[in-house]
């Protein structure tokens, strides 16, 4: 799935935008879309509901934003070819009473008022700001909040999401409005996932732990039943190093059969959860999992060096003993 990420530059209002926005593509060699926010009160039959709209170009917005992945129905280009074009959340159109087609009035905090079309549906629970905001035209919402030729935001899609933070401190440098990354935005639930993985690599590295006794305890046990063996083995002329090879060597084998079940095993447990389905919205969802080759490879190798540790140290004190004492126990 394609992932958006934004560097937000917020102001209190931007004249000469349309410089502005340029030289940010330029600087951050990215794609940039203005918009502006502002505060209405929707009225429709005696119901007041307060909506946060947002003016936006859908041209650009559609290549920096989710937003129109995020639609249950209608699209950004509507608020083109519709004049008064309003796009609201489900929650917000279901208290309200109204649904696609239907117009409402909008009052700005200065006392404007317009009626504006709903020419489209944000999915429940998709987006954060589904229930409090609505989008329309650029022009709709300058024209309604009484700020012609004016934004107070930027939306920047970049082609490194991870240079956010650098791309917003050169912003900031640059034109000196405020520069946010989506990391900045985002640091409670980042610090979250690095909590999660915390723990899921620490359980991982328990299971690999354990895995690994069991290889020692197997080879442990093969040199301890062929010490006779090893003894013969050595008075006829192997050497350490060919006696550490060949226990290292069962002990690798042992590994790559439980990778290969493990892969299995891991790939069936992973259908299975992946088919599961959760109501979410009215919708269903199905758990985010990575199927990606590069998570089987990880295993595959952590697996293999635990393996070959376990093995090398009971070989390594096979290819150690002494081959005359041994045989002078077992006659």
């Amino acid at each position: 799935m394609l992932r958006h990420f934004k560097t937000r530059t917020e102001a209190r209002g931007i004249k000469d935008w349309p410089a502005l926005v340029a030289s940010a593509e330029i600087l951050s060699g990215s794609i940039a879309s203005a918009s502006l926010s502002g505060g209405v009160t929707l009225k429709l039959g005696g119901h007041d509901e307060a909506l946060g709209v947002i003016g936006i170009d859908p041209e650009k917005e559609i290549r920096v934003s989710t937003i129109e992945s995020n639609l249950r129905a209608g699209h950004l280009r509507d608020l083109e070819t519709t004049q008064g074009g309003l796009i609201v959340g489900e929650e917000l159109a279901a208290r309200l009473g109204v649904g696609m087609g239907d117009v409402v009035a909008a009052t700005s905090a200065s006392g404007a008022t317009r009626s504006l079309r709903i020419v489209g549906l944000l999915k429940r629970g998709q987006t954060a700001v589904a229930e409090t905001s609505g989008y329309v035209l650029l022009r709709e919402a300058q024209s309604l909040l009484e700020r012609p030729f004016i934004i107070n935001r930027i939306g920047i899609k970049l082609r490194d999401p991870y240079a956010a933070d650098s791309v917003a401190k050169r912003l900031e440098a640059r034109f000196g409005y405020k520069a946010q990354s989506w990391q900045e935005r985002s640091s409670d639930i980042l610090s979250v996932l690095v909590t999660r993985n915390v723990i899921m690599y620490t359980v991982v590295s328990a299971i690999l732990l354990v895995a690994s006794f069991g290889i020692y305890t197997a080879v442990s046990t093969s040199v301890s039943d062929k010490r006779r063996d090893i003894a013969i083995l050595r008075s006829i002329g192997f050497s350490q190093s060919d006696l550490q090879l060949v226990f290292v060597i069962e002990g690798l084998i042992v590994a790559v059969i439980g990778i290969v079940l493990g892969w299995a095993l891991g790939f069936g447990l992973m259908s299975a959860l992946g088919s599961l389905r959760f109501p979410v919205a009215g919708e269903d969802q199905y758990l985010p999992l990575d199927h990606g080759v590069r998570q089987y490879l990880i295993a595959a190798t952590a697996s293999l060096i635990a393996g070959i540790i376990a093995a090398w140290l009971p070989a390594r004190k096979a290819a150690r003993v002494d081959p005359v004492d041994i045989l002078r126990g077992a006659a």
